[in-house]
Protein backbone atom coordinates (compact mmCIF):
# COMPACT_ATOMS: atom_id res chain seq x y z
CA UNK A 1 0.00 0.00 0.00
CA UNK A 2 1.42 3.55 -0.93
CA UNK A 3 2.52 5.54 1.88
CA UNK A 4 0.17 8.62 2.51
CA UNK A 5 1.56 11.79 4.06
CA UNK A 6 -0.29 12.27 7.68
CA UNK A 7 -3.40 14.13 7.50
CA UNK A 8 -4.01 17.98 7.77
CA UNK A 9 -6.15 20.56 6.09
CA UNK A 10 -6.07 21.30 2.78
CA UNK A 11 -7.54 24.73 2.61
CA UNK A 12 -7.26 27.51 5.31
CA UNK A 13 -9.18 28.31 7.96
CA UNK A 14 -10.80 31.37 6.34
CA UNK A 15 -11.59 29.75 3.09
CA UNK A 16 -13.28 26.82 5.46
CA UNK A 17 -15.30 28.79 7.51
CA UNK A 18 -16.44 31.03 4.36
CA UNK A 19 -17.34 26.85 2.56
CA UNK A 20 -19.09 26.23 6.07
CA UNK A 21 -21.36 29.19 6.08
CA UNK A 22 -22.57 28.19 2.67
CA UNK A 23 -23.56 24.82 4.06
CA UNK A 24 -25.39 26.79 6.76
CA UNK A 25 -27.24 28.79 4.59
CA UNK A 26 -28.61 25.38 2.50
CA UNK A 27 -29.54 22.89 5.75
CA UNK A 28 -28.79 25.32 8.72
CA UNK A 29 -27.61 22.57 11.44
CA UNK A 30 -30.20 19.78 9.49
CA UNK A 31 -27.87 16.73 8.89
CA UNK A 32 -27.81 16.14 5.19
CA UNK A 33 -26.46 13.45 3.01
CA UNK A 34 -22.69 13.62 2.04
CA UNK A 35 -23.43 13.87 -2.01
CA UNK A 36 -26.02 17.69 -0.86
CA UNK A 37 -23.15 18.39 1.05
CA UNK A 38 -20.59 18.17 -1.81
CA UNK A 39 -22.98 19.72 -4.23
CA UNK A 40 -23.38 22.80 -1.88
CA UNK A 41 -19.78 23.44 -2.32
CA UNK A 42 -19.89 23.22 -5.92
CA UNK A 43 -18.77 19.80 -6.96
CA UNK A 44 -21.08 17.54 -8.79
CA UNK A 45 -21.04 14.58 -6.01
CA UNK A 46 -18.66 13.53 -3.10
CA UNK A 47 -16.49 11.08 -4.93
CA UNK A 48 -15.24 14.29 -6.54
CA UNK A 49 -11.46 14.09 -5.31
CA UNK A 50 -11.53 17.98 -4.42
CA UNK A 51 -14.74 17.73 -2.58
CA UNK A 52 -13.87 14.71 -0.31
CA UNK A 53 -10.56 16.64 0.68
CA UNK A 54 -12.69 19.80 1.12
CA UNK A 55 -15.37 18.00 3.49
CA UNK A 56 -12.48 16.14 5.14
CA UNK A 57 -10.48 19.68 6.08
CA UNK A 58 -13.68 20.87 7.51
CA UNK A 59 -13.71 18.11 9.76
CA UNK A 60 -10.70 18.71 10.83
CA UNK A 61 -11.27 22.27 12.04
CA UNK A 62 -14.76 20.54 13.43
CA UNK A 63 -16.95 23.04 11.76
CA UNK A 64 -18.77 20.19 10.70
CA UNK A 65 -19.56 16.96 11.82
CA UNK A 66 -21.25 13.41 11.58
CA UNK A 67 -23.85 11.28 13.18
CA UNK A 68 -24.36 7.25 12.94
CA UNK A 69 -26.22 7.51 9.72
CA UNK A 70 -23.44 9.30 8.05
CA UNK A 71 -25.03 12.02 7.27
CA UNK A 72 -23.49 15.56 8.03
CA UNK A 73 -24.26 18.76 9.61
CA UNK A 74 -22.14 22.13 10.67
CA UNK A 75 -21.56 22.20 13.89
CA UNK A 76 -23.19 24.41 16.65
CA UNK A 77 -19.86 26.11 16.79
CA UNK A 78 -20.74 27.45 13.63
CA UNK A 79 -23.94 28.73 14.52
CA UNK A 80 -22.74 30.52 17.85
CA UNK A 81 -19.78 31.84 15.66
CA UNK A 82 -21.86 33.48 13.46
CA UNK A 83 -24.14 35.09 15.81
CA UNK A 84 -21.18 36.04 18.35
CA UNK A 85 -21.83 39.49 19.23
CA UNK A 86 -18.79 40.90 20.15
CA UNK A 87 -15.45 40.20 18.03
CA UNK A 88 -13.04 38.89 20.89
CA UNK A 89 -16.11 35.96 21.09
CA UNK A 90 -15.83 35.31 17.53
CA UNK A 91 -11.98 35.11 17.55
CA UNK A 92 -12.29 32.75 20.49
CA UNK A 93 -13.67 29.92 17.92
CA UNK A 94 -11.41 30.96 15.58
CA UNK A 95 -8.37 29.60 17.88
CA UNK A 96 -10.01 26.87 18.63
CA UNK A 97 -10.84 25.62 15.22
CA UNK A 98 -6.92 26.93 14.39
CA UNK A 99 -6.26 23.88 17.21
CA UNK A 100 -8.51 21.11 16.60
CA UNK A 101 -6.34 19.47 13.54
CA UNK A 102 -3.81 17.54 15.44
CA UNK A 103 -1.35 19.04 13.57
CA UNK A 104 -1.67 22.49 14.29
CA UNK A 105 -2.30 21.67 17.74
CA UNK A 106 0.94 20.10 17.81
CA UNK A 107 2.87 23.00 16.06
CA UNK A 108 1.30 25.46 17.98
CA UNK A 109 2.05 24.07 21.10
CA UNK A 110 6.07 23.53 20.01
CA UNK A 111 5.93 27.51 19.00
CA UNK A 112 4.20 29.02 21.87
CA UNK A 113 5.97 32.23 20.81
CA UNK A 114 6.03 32.67 17.49
CA UNK A 115 6.27 30.45 14.16
CA UNK A 116 9.98 29.35 12.65
CA UNK A 117 11.29 29.64 9.39
CA UNK A 118 9.34 27.24 6.66
CA UNK A 119 13.03 25.38 6.46
CA UNK A 120 12.01 24.61 10.15
CA UNK A 121 8.48 24.02 9.85
CA UNK A 122 9.62 22.05 6.67
CA UNK A 123 12.08 19.77 8.65
CA UNK A 124 9.57 19.28 11.40
CA UNK A 125 6.78 18.10 8.92
CA UNK A 126 8.84 15.71 7.39
CA UNK A 127 10.45 13.92 10.57
CA UNK A 128 6.03 13.49 11.54
CA UNK A 129 5.93 11.60 7.71
CA UNK A 130 5.03 13.98 5.29
CA UNK A 131 6.60 14.57 1.90
CA UNK A 132 7.96 17.38 0.66
CA UNK A 133 5.25 18.86 -1.37
CA UNK A 134 2.25 17.90 1.32
CA UNK A 135 4.64 19.47 4.02
CA UNK A 136 4.93 22.60 2.06
CA UNK A 137 1.52 22.65 1.43
CA UNK A 138 0.92 22.11 4.96
CA UNK A 139 2.93 25.09 5.73
CA UNK A 140 1.78 27.69 3.49
CA UNK A 141 -2.55 26.51 4.62
CA UNK A 142 -0.95 26.60 8.54
CA UNK A 143 0.79 30.21 8.26
CA UNK A 144 -2.37 31.86 6.82
CA UNK A 145 -4.73 29.75 9.44
CA UNK A 146 -2.14 31.38 12.34
CA UNK A 147 -2.42 34.81 10.27
CA UNK A 148 -6.39 34.79 9.72
CA UNK A 149 -6.59 33.53 13.72
CA UNK A 150 -4.44 36.84 14.94
CA UNK A 151 -3.57 33.65 16.89
CA UNK A 152 0.14 34.74 17.89
CA UNK A 153 -1.45 38.67 18.96
CA UNK A 154 -4.37 36.95 20.77
CA UNK A 155 -1.31 35.04 23.18
CA UNK A 156 0.88 38.13 23.03
CA UNK A 157 -1.96 40.22 24.30
CA UNK A 158 -2.93 37.65 27.26
CA UNK A 159 1.10 37.88 28.55
CA UNK A 160 0.75 41.44 28.28
CA UNK A 161 -2.51 41.84 30.09
CA UNK A 162 -1.24 39.30 32.77
CA UNK A 163 2.10 41.49 33.70
CA UNK A 164 0.02 44.63 34.09
CA UNK A 165 -2.22 43.00 36.44
CA UNK A 166 0.73 41.73 38.20
CA UNK A 167 2.60 45.58 38.21
CA UNK A 168 -0.87 47.23 38.73
CA UNK A 169 -1.42 45.49 42.23
CA UNK A 170 -1.67 47.55 44.69
CA UNK A 171 -1.69 47.60 48.66
CA UNK A 172 -5.53 48.54 49.81
CA UNK A 173 -4.40 48.49 53.52
CA UNK A 174 -5.54 51.15 55.41
CA UNK A 175 -2.49 53.15 57.00
CA UNK A 176 -4.03 52.74 60.38
CA UNK A 177 -3.55 49.15 60.29
CA UNK A 178 -0.28 49.80 58.34
CA UNK A 179 1.17 50.57 61.88
CA UNK A 180 0.08 47.72 63.78
CA UNK A 181 1.29 45.17 61.47
CA UNK A 182 4.32 43.75 62.36
CA UNK A 183 6.25 40.61 60.53
CA UNK A 184 5.66 36.91 62.35
CA UNK A 185 8.93 35.27 63.04
CA UNK A 186 10.59 32.62 60.39
CA UNK A 187 10.08 30.00 61.73
CA UNK A 188 7.61 26.42 61.15
CA UNK A 189 6.36 26.55 64.32
CA UNK A 190 4.07 29.94 63.82
CA UNK A 191 3.80 28.92 59.90
CA UNK A 192 0.21 29.34 59.31
CA UNK A 193 -1.46 26.63 56.55
CA UNK A 194 -1.95 28.38 52.74
CA UNK A 195 -5.59 28.96 52.17
CA UNK A 196 -7.27 29.19 49.14
CA UNK A 197 -8.21 33.13 49.03
CA UNK A 198 -11.42 32.75 47.69
CA UNK A 199 -12.79 30.22 50.20
CA UNK A 200 -11.53 31.66 53.04
CA UNK A 201 -12.42 34.76 54.94
CA UNK A 202 -9.56 34.90 56.98
CA UNK A 203 -7.38 38.22 56.85
CA UNK A 204 -3.31 37.17 56.91
CA UNK A 205 -0.94 39.30 58.09
CA UNK A 206 1.45 39.03 54.68
CA UNK A 207 3.83 41.80 53.44
CA UNK A 208 3.15 40.82 49.54
CA UNK A 209 1.95 38.37 47.63
CA UNK A 210 3.49 37.09 44.13
CA UNK A 211 1.47 35.70 41.36
CA UNK A 212 3.33 33.49 39.61
CA UNK A 213 1.98 32.47 35.94
CA UNK A 214 2.52 28.82 34.45
CA UNK A 215 2.59 27.85 31.34
CA UNK A 216 -0.07 24.85 30.79
CA UNK A 217 -0.79 22.79 27.12
CA UNK A 218 -2.76 24.58 24.64
CA UNK A 219 -2.04 28.24 25.58
CA UNK A 220 -3.59 27.76 28.93
CA UNK A 221 -2.64 29.44 31.85
CA UNK A 222 -2.54 28.60 35.24
CA UNK A 223 -1.51 31.49 38.11
CA UNK A 224 -0.03 30.45 41.56
CA UNK A 225 -0.21 33.06 44.85
CA UNK A 226 2.30 32.65 46.82
CA UNK A 227 2.25 34.72 49.99
CA UNK A 228 5.40 36.67 51.75
CA UNK A 229 6.76 35.32 54.03
CA UNK A 230 6.45 32.05 52.78
CA UNK A 231 7.60 28.78 55.06
CA UNK A 232 8.49 25.01 54.66
CA UNK A 233 5.05 23.88 55.44
CA UNK A 234 3.57 25.90 53.52
CA UNK A 235 5.32 24.51 50.67
CA UNK A 236 4.51 21.27 52.10
CA UNK A 237 0.87 22.08 52.16
CA UNK A 238 0.66 23.04 48.61
CA UNK A 239 2.66 19.89 47.11
CA UNK A 240 0.31 18.24 48.68
CA UNK A 241 -2.65 19.50 47.52
CA UNK A 242 -1.18 19.62 43.84
CA UNK A 243 -0.52 15.93 45.07
CA UNK A 244 -4.41 15.39 45.77
CA UNK A 245 -5.28 17.25 42.45
CA UNK A 246 -3.19 14.76 40.08
CA UNK A 247 -4.86 11.74 42.07
CA UNK A 248 -8.08 13.31 41.73
CA UNK A 249 -7.52 13.02 37.95
CA UNK A 250 -6.35 9.98 37.94
CA UNK A 251 -9.37 8.44 39.19
CA UNK A 252 -11.36 10.43 36.95
CA UNK A 253 -9.54 8.55 33.91
CA UNK A 254 -10.35 5.04 35.76
CA UNK A 255 -13.62 5.51 36.06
Amino acid sequence: MRRKSPRAPSIPLDDAIERAQKLYEKEKRHPAPVDAIAQHLGYKNATNGAAASVIATLKYYGLIQRDSEKMISVSNDLELYMFSPTEEMKRDYLVKWLKTPPVFSDLLEQYQDHLPSDGTLRFNLIKRGFFQEAADACIAVFRRSVDYARYYEHTQQDEVVGEESINQEVDETPPSEKSDITAEPQTLSQARPVTPIATSAETYAVHDIDRIPVRLTRGRKAWIEIPTPFFAADKERLKAQIDLLLSDDEDDFLE
